[in-house]
């Protein structure tokens, strides 16, 4: 397939009528192509990368001569300055040069420190999939850890005799300051409080260690004794990092970081010694300075090694040179057969629950609720309509069915009554997003959630709703002891309140009460998703099953969910989404997209058969959108009076106006016709939000095509793309991946916490099953596991993408998710406090060809002077109430509130990414909703970027042929052989970028759709 979207027989270019060609061959199957490669490729271990997947991304070195958030100590003899440039720990002369590189990619080392004689240097490191302390000789040998096990150490310090190291730790349930023994190996804490205390660093003469409390103080202990004192407080709104003492002892130089009227914005970061600015006007980076002699203190800003005097004057910089070697080459891509007609089986099962008596399962699929006989069958649909169901639910006695609709308007419990076939809305909650049912065990209510998280219950018989509890971060569907007097679910449990992952764990819930207990089923693991994954009660109470490390484990409990034992692990094939059967005998759960039932004593497994299939929904017939002008994807000027032939869902011709063909004909004569936009990151599946049926119209409704997700729950996300596919629900094309496959902590209720390598295989082997088009590799993933993601997804054809650029970059990854984001470390190696990314950033993206997309959060600001999209029509009617009224809060601030700091922030991103694409690197336009407003955020981010620096031409490409490109299909073109996504315009972009959001009607694969019909079933 050509960039320019032609296939056999086909040219570009405008053609005479007679030129209108039919479509070739039906694209491969991928499903076949998949196993072709598998096969060609074998298992791949955790080692070297594969030979094959390596020679299609060759590696290239690139010179690095700037720094993105680096931290930089001098040696005790003054003569060498150890420095953390990429996870990488390098040796540059203090008088500049050539770096020379200490550790391999694989370490992901941070702030390193010298040991008082110089021989021998301490860092951090993520090298084993948590944070450690290790030490290396100056000389580059010897490397080992001194810490272990399940808690992260961090910001190491020497003793000034080299006995000690000072470090922080969230081993005691916080952070807090420890004391390494060198010569003994012994740990020791010295601060226990429940408040969080990290960055230490010793004194001058060894009696104190200053530190950060809360951001908000640095205070001192002393060493011998335990007492404490304050020695800077924080003014209002500024946070505090990386002290570190004067030679004299007498005082510290900290870095001040002044936030803003708007959260997470940063207007200043300052150098400070005891309240007075040393150093302003900088990007000044969060770490501790060191010293020369008496006065002079080396410190890193604006991707530089720098240094300054205590009594005064200009700064020097410390020039230097570090190589790295990235893969380099196209973007991983395969295409996704949209045009076979050949029947493809349902993988995309969402939320099945056995039936008490175990004859059926009730499941989502294809946009709606199916029941299949256990023994055989057909699954029969339960509604046959266009609205959007999810999370059936089985009463006791097996007569009714529970499930979540937005059949009246917004999301809300209905209830069928299987018997009469009669269907009856629940909840009546115009404000709320109501879903994840679960009947009590007398039949009495149902526990649910709501959009927020928040817990409640609803008497079957009269409606009167209750909250349990308020909001939880993403929390597990509910599940009910046999009493109805507690409700359990899976909740999220931090390790500290510096940093937000932690452990999936039990919530047990009071539900007269509301009060909550925490049970954790396996210390140091979690439960595998906060989702589907349990916990769920077994009917005879004595019992909890739940999946862990990709596997189903069950428990004995009292009566109150406490753990009476200890757990049994009942599968060792990848499991998801157990039920009971009512007598508490059998589990259901999904593998693979399999259905499979097993004794909940364990044993082998068998299949229930599931007879469903699908096929793409087709386009017949040929269109004619006769366009008075038209952008083609790619030129940089219209063209006029231009006639698009449409045939079997693709773009058969592009003429002069006048061809005289037939069909059904498109009036677009004053209008201006360009490509479907797409939008690369965002999460349609994602838990919290409660759009419904409102998502894909909305999505089409301002011009998007097509979507690409990152991460999503996994059969969810193949239930929609199913869905969409086959014409049962209308929406964008929809690229995805599962969820992303986290470390041993994690986040978001649907990221896949991953303890072992063998579970990675498991996971893998779900991703191969499930026919991901993408794998991320999340936040906490160690290094080595990231580098087996990506090897695995190139031997299947598929991109692999993160939040991190290296070594990612250095292992073939084929993109980075936004600017900067969440990052273990705590601050990211891609753009700094002030918004701002230098040149180990920009070069790294230029040559290996890897996909940025930006995700502009601070876009928003641009609602201080532009707020027509959130009074839209199209806003106003497809937005759900609570997203609508988070718009509108939005707006508010940026009205009502200064955005200086957020605009100069914007300004700074969005200049990272014009230089990276002027340069010729590839960024393409995403936003992350639902996170940032749903499809009104992708024109935001396209404004800003014209904004400050992008033309109209540039960016637009950057949601159209570019992303195409990285799609790898014959997308975000007008060219024949190009799928027939098209939009329809008012007027024109390439003059004025607001122009892209005034969409008249849309066109997927030839499927018109105007703007008043997608709005129709919510007026």
């Amino acid at each position: 397939m050509t960039g320019r979207c032609r296939w056999a027989g086909v040219t570009t270019g405008f053609a005479s009528s007679a030129a209108t060609t039919t479509l070739g061959p039906a694209a491969v199957n991928r499903r076949h192509f998949l196993a072709g490669v598998a096969v060609a490729a074998g298992l791949v271990g955790l080692g070297e990368p594969d030979a094959r997947a390596a020679r299609s991304r060759a590696g290239v070195p690139v010179a690095v001569r700037q720094g993105t958030n680096m931290a930089a100590q001098l040696s005790p003899d003054g003569q060498t300055i150890a420095l953390d440039l990429l996870g990488v720990l390098w040796l540059v002369p203090a008088v500049g040069g050539q770096a020379k590189r200490l550790t391999g990619d694989l370490f992901d080392i941070a702030q390193p420190v010298w040991s008082p004689k110089g021989d021998t240097l301490v860092f951090q490191s993520y090298r084993e999939g948590t944070f450690d302390l290790w030490a290396i000789r100056a000389d580059g040998t010897g490397p080992h850890r001194l810490t272990s096990g399940p808690y992260d150490h961090r910001e190491p310090h020497f003793s000034p005799d080299g006995r000690k190291i000072a470090y922080s730790s969230d081993a005691t349930g916080g952070y807090g300051i420890h004391v390494l023994d060198v010569a003994t190996g012994q740990h020791t804490p010295l601060t226990t409080t429940r408040q969080e205390e990290y960055e230490p660093a010793w004194s001058p003469d060894g009696t104190r260690i200053a530190f950060v409390t809360d951001g908000t103080r640095i205070d001192v202990v002393t060493v011998v004794g335990g007492s404490r004192a304050t020695l800077v407080t924080a003014p209002a709104g500024a946070a505090l990092h990386s002290p570190m003492w004067t030679p004299d002892g007498a005082d510290v130089l900290y870095t001040e970081v002044v936030g803003g009227s708007v959260p997470h914005v940063v207007e200043s970061v300052r150098l400070m010694r005891g309240g007075t600015p040393l150093v302003t006007g900088e990007d000044v980076f969060p770490f501790r300075v060191s010293w020369h002699g008496a006065d002079e203190y080396l410190y890193t800003a604006d991707g530089q090694l720098r240094w300054r005097r205590l009594g005064g004057g200009a700064a020097r910089t410390v020039p230097f040179t570090a190589t790295v070697t990235v893969a380099t080459g196209p973007p991983h891509a395969r295409p996704r057969d949209f045009t076979s007609t050949a029947p493809k089986p349902v993988r995309g099962i969402g939320s099945p629950v056995l039936s008490p008596d175990g004859r059926h399962v009730a499941f989502r699929a294809l946009n709606d609720i199916h029941l299949l006989p256990v023994g055989g069958g057909t699954p029969r649909p339960l509604t046959r309509d266009g609205w959007w169901k999810s999370d059936p639910a089985w009463s006791p006695d097996g007569t009714r069915l529970a499930y979540s609709t937005d059949r009246g308007g917004t999301l809300d419990i209905w209830v069928r009554d299987l018997r009469t076939g009669e269907d009856r809305q629940l909840t009546d909650l115009p404000d709320v997003a109501a879903g994840s049912g679960t009947w009590s065990p007398d039949g009495s209510r149902i526990a649910f959630l709501d959009h927020t998280g928040a817990l409640y219950t609803v008497d079957h018989l009269t409606g009167a709703v209750r909250q349990v509890h308020s909001a939880l971060f993403e929390p597990g569907r509910p599940t009910w002891s046999p009493d109805g007097e507690v409700i359990a679910l899976a909740a999220l449990r931090p390790h500290s309140t510096r940093f937000r992952e932690g452990l999936n764990q039990i919530l047990l819930v009071n539900v007269a009460t509301g009060a909550t207990r925490h049970v954790d089923p396996m210390p140091g693991r979690s439960i595998q998703t906060r989702g589907d994954d349990g916990p769920v009660w077994s009917p005879d109470g004595g019992r909890m099953a739940f999946v862990v490390a990709n596997t189903l484990w069950v428990v004995d409990v009292r009566p109150d969910g406490t753990l009476a034992g200890e757990p049994r692990q009942i599968t060792s094939e990848v499991t998801d989404a157990p039920s009971w059967s009512g007598d508490s005998r059998t589990l259901l759960y999904l593998n693979n997209g399999r259905l499979r039932l097993i004794s909940a004593e364990g044993g082998s497994p068998r299949t229930v058969p599931v007879k469903l299939a699908w096929t793409n929904a087709s386009s017949r017939g040929r269109v004619v959108v006769r366009a008075g002008r038209m952008w083609d994807g790619t030129s940089r000027t219209l063209s006029s009076a231009v006639d698009i032939v449409v045939d079997g869902g693709r773009i058969t011709g592009v003429e002069r106006a006048g061809s005289g063909l037939d069909g059904d004909v498109i009036d677009a004569r004053d209008a201006v016709v360009i490509p479907g936009l797409i939008d690369m990151h965002n999460h349609r599946q994602m838990p919290g939000h409660g759009y419904g049926d409102r998502q894909g119209r909305l999505w089409l409704a301002l011009g998007f095509t097509t979507t690409r997700s990152p991460g999503d729950p996994a059969y969810h996300m193949v239930e929609e793309r199913e869905s969409v596919q086959s014409g049962a629900r209308v929406g964008p094309r929809y690229f995805a991946t599962g969820e992303p496959i986290d470390g041993s902590r994690t986040y978001y209720g649907f990221t896949r916490p991953t303890f072992a390598d063998t579970q990675l295989e498991l996971e893998l082997e779900r991703a191969e099953e499930l026919d991901y088009d993408l794998v991320k590799a999340y936040v906490r993933l160690s290094p080595e596991r990231q580098r087996r993601v990506i090897v695995w997804a190139h031997a299947h054809g598929i991109p692999a993408t993160s939040h991190y650029h290296y070594p990612a970059l250095a292992f073939g990854g084929d993109g980075m998710e936004h600017m900067g984001a969440t990052n273990r470390l705590g601050y990211s190696r891609t753009i700094s406090l002030l918004g701002a990314g230098y040149d180990d950033v920009v070069s790294l993206f230029v040559h290996s060809g890897a996909a940025r997309t930006p995700t502009l959060f601070n876009a928003v600001a641009l609602f201080r002077d532009d707020d027509s999209l959130a009074t839209d029509r199209r806003v106003r009617t497809l937005y759900p109430p609570w997203e609508y009224a988070s718009l509108r809060r939005s707006v508010r601030t940026a009205k009502t509130t200064d955005q200086t700091a957020r605009l100069r922030d914007l300004a700074s991103q969005v200049a990272q990414a014009a230089a990276i694409h002027r340069a010729g690197g590839t960024i393409v336009t995403g936003t992350d909703a639902p996170i940032d407003h749903m499809a009104v955020s992708a024109h935001m981010n396209l404004r800003a970027m014209v904004a400050h620096g992008f033309t109209p031409h540039a960016a637009l490409t950057t949601a159209t042929s570019t992303a195409a490109d990285v799609l790898g299909e014959p997308l975000g073109r007008i060219a024949p052989g190009c799928y027939a996504d098209l939009v329809v315009l008012g007027a024109d972009p390439l003059t004025d970028i607001r122009a892209a959001a005034d969409v008249r009607q849309v066109l997927v694969a030839g499927r018109a759709h105007t703007v008043d019909e997608l709005l129709a079933p919510f007026e």
